[in-house]
C-alpha cells in the first residue's frame, strides 16, 4: 500500500512540475496572412488563364523553343539551385532521424590496475575467481553489445521541426521554378530584342543604299550648278551618319548573342534565328483569368507560403523548449575480463533500461529568446506572403494594360510610317524636278528613319508586355 501512495505521490509531483512549466510558457501573437484579392483584374476579363499553357505551347518559335530546352539542362544558375534543392532534401532526412531511435552496435578491449589500496584493489585482493585462481593482474576487459537511446518526442518538437525541413524542401523547388518562368522569360524577351536589332540593321542599311544614290544624284546636280556644295556636303554628312549608327547595332548585336550565350551557359556560337519573322509575329491577347489563380500559379507565391508554414511549425517546436523533455536508454550484450568467458551467458550478459526526465530551469531566457525570435521570423514572413501576392496582382494589371496601350500606340505608329514613306518618295521627285529644297528631303529622310525605328521598338515592347504577363501569370516553369 505504501509503495502504491509513494508512486501516486511522485506522479503527482511530476504532473505538478510540468503543468507549472507548461503554464510559465510566454504567450505570444501569431499573425494570419491575409490572402483576399480583388475577383476580377478588369471588368470583362474572361476566366480563362494563358498562364496554364505549357511554355512550348505559347511560345510558337522552333529557334526560341531550343534556346530555352538548352538553357533548362545548361543554365549554370539553375543547377546550382538544384543542388540547393538536394542540401535541402537532405535537411529533410536529417530531421527524420532526429526523432527515430538511435541504434549503435560496438565493441571495444582494454586493460585496468587499480591500486592496491584503493576500493578496486582490496576487492580484487580479497576475492578469487575459483578457487587458487587469483584475478589477472592488470584486469582485461572485453565487451561487445547494442546500445540504444531515444527521446520520447512528446510535445512534437522533433516531428515539427522534420514537418518545417519538408516545408523548406519545399519551397526550395518552388524557387526552382519560379528561377525556371524568369529564365524563360529572360531567353524569349533577350530573343526578340534580338530579332529587333537585326530588323534595325535591315532598314539601316537599306537607307544607306538609298541616302547613297541620293548623294550621288545631288553631285550630279551641283556640277550642273542646281544646287550648291553645302547640299552636297549634308547628304554626305547624313550617309556618315547613318553608316556610324549601322556599327552601333552591330555591337549591340553581338552584346544581345552574348547575353544569350550567357543564360544558355554555354561559348558563343551562331544564334540561329529568322529576323523576317518579326513583324508578323503574333500580339493575340492574353487572357489573365481571375486573381485567385495566382495562389496556385505563381511560384513565388507558393514559395513564400511555404515558408510562412516552415515558420508556424518552428514556433511550435521553439515552444516545445519549454517543457520537459524524456530520454530512453538501453543496452545489451557480453562483458568479461577473458575472451573465452565473453559469449558465455548468463554470467557474462550485461543490460541496462534507463530512463532520464529533465526540464530548463535556470537558462530559460535564452529559450525564450528563440521563441521570440521564431514568432517575430512568422510575421516577418506573413507580411512578405502579403507583399508577393499584391505583387503579383499588379505585375499582371500593369502588363495587361500595357499590351493594350502598346497595341494602340502601333497602330498609330504604322500609320505614321507609311506616310513618311510616301513622303520620302515625294520629297525625291520634287527635289529633283527643283521643286522642292534639299533641307526638306534630308529632314523626310531622318523622320521617316526615326519612325521606322520606333516602329521596331514598339513591336519589340509588344513581344516583351506579352512575355511579361505570361510570367505574371505563373507560366514557364510548367
Amino acid at each position: 500500500m505504501k509503495s502504491n501512495t509513494g508512486y501516486i505521490q511522485g506522479l503527482a509531483g511530476y504532473t505538478f512540475i510540468v503543468m507549472a512549466l507548461i503554464g510559465c510558457t510566454p504567450k505570444l501573437i501569431q499573425k494570419s496572412p491575409d490572402k483576399t484579392v480583388p475577383e476580377r483584374f478588369t471588368e470583362s476579363e474572361p476566366v480563362t488563364n494563358s498562364g496554364d499553357l505549357d511554355w512550348k505551347a505559347f511560345f510558337s518559335d522552333p529557334q526560341l523553343i531550343s534556346l530555352v530546352d538548352t538553357a533548362l539542362s545548361r543554365n549554370q544558375e539553375l543547377n546550382i539551385f538544384l543542388q540547393e534543392m538536394n542540401i535541402a532534401q537532405a535537411e529533410v532526412k536529417l530531421r527524420k532521424g532526429e526523432y527515430l531511435p538511435m541504434v549503435d552496435v560496438g565493441a571495444g578491449a582494454g586493460f585496468e590496475k587499480p591500486g592496491r589500496y584503493t576500493r578496486a584493489g582490496a576487492v580484487e585482493e580479497s576475492l578469487e575467481i575459483r578457487p587458487d585462481e587469483e584475478f589477472p593482474e592488470p584486469l582485461p576487459d572485453y565487451y561487445v553489445g547494442v546500445f540504444a537511446s531515444w527521446e520520447v518526442d512528446v510535445w512534437k518538437k522533433l516531428r515539427n521541426s522534420k514537418k518545417a525541413a519538408m516545408m523548406r524542401y519545399l519551397s526550395s523547388v518552388e524557387g526552382k521554378n519560379f528561377l525556371v518562368t524568369n529564365l524563360v522569360a529572360e531567353i524569349a524577351r533577350t530573343y526578340y530584342e534580338l530579332l529587333a536589332l537585326d530588323n534595325e540593321l535591315a532598314i539601316i542599311r537599306q537607307n544607306i543604299v538609298v541616302q547613297s544614290q541620293a548623294l550621288e544624284i545631288v553631285k550630279m546636280q551641283k556640277t550642273a550648278a542646281r544646287v550648291t556644295e553645302l547640299a552636297v556636303q549634308r547628304f554626305e554628312a547624313q550617309v556618315m551618319g547613318i553608316k556610324s549608327m549601322e556599327f552601333d547595332v552591330l555591337q549591340e548585336i553581338i552584346e544581345k548573342e552574348n547575353k544569350l550565350h550567357f543564360l544558355l551557359g554555354r561559348y558563343p556560337k551562331p544564334v540561329l534565328r529568322d529576323a523576317s519573322i518579326f513583324e508578323s509575329l503574333s500580339t493575340d491577347s492574353i487572357f489573365a483569368g481571375v486573381p485567385s489563380d495566382l495562389l496556385q500559379n505563381r511560384p513565388d507565391i507558393r514559395r513564400a507560403e511555404m515558408e510562412l508554414l516552415a515558420a508556424d511549425l518552428d514556433i511550435k517546436s521553439a515552444r516545445a523548449n519549454f517543457y520537459p523533455s524524456f530520454r530512453i536508454t538501453s543496452g545489451i550484450g557480453f562483458q568479461a575480463f577473458n575472451p573465452a568467458y565473453l559469449i558465455m551467458a548468463p554470467e557474462s550478459m550485461i543490460y541496462s533500461l534507463a530512463g532520464e526526465l529533465t526540464a530548463p530551469l535556470v537558462n530559460r531566457n535564452a529559450i525564450k529568446a528563440v521563441y521570440a525570435s521564431a514568432n517575430a521570423r512568422q510575421i516577418q514572413l506573413v507580411y512578405d506572403y502579403e507583399r508577393t501576392i499584391l505583387n503579383a496582382y499588379l505585375e499582371v494589371v500593369n502588363e495587361a494594360t500595357k499590351i493594350d496601350n502598346l497595341s494602340k500606340s502601333y497602330a498609330l505608329k504604322s500609320q505614321q510610317v507609311n506616310a513618311l514613306t510616301y513622303s520620302v518618295d515625294i520629297s525625291g521627285n520634287l527635289f529633283k524636278s527643283a521643286r522642292a529644297d534639299y533641307m526638306e528631303v534630308l529632314l523626310t529622310q531622318r523622320e521617316a528613319l526615326e519612325a521606322r525605328f520606333e516602329l521596331i521598338d514598339l513591336k519589340m515592347k509588344q513581344m516583351n508586355a506579352r512575355v511579361n504577363i505570361y510570367r505574371a501569370l505563373g507560366g514557364g516553369w510548367k
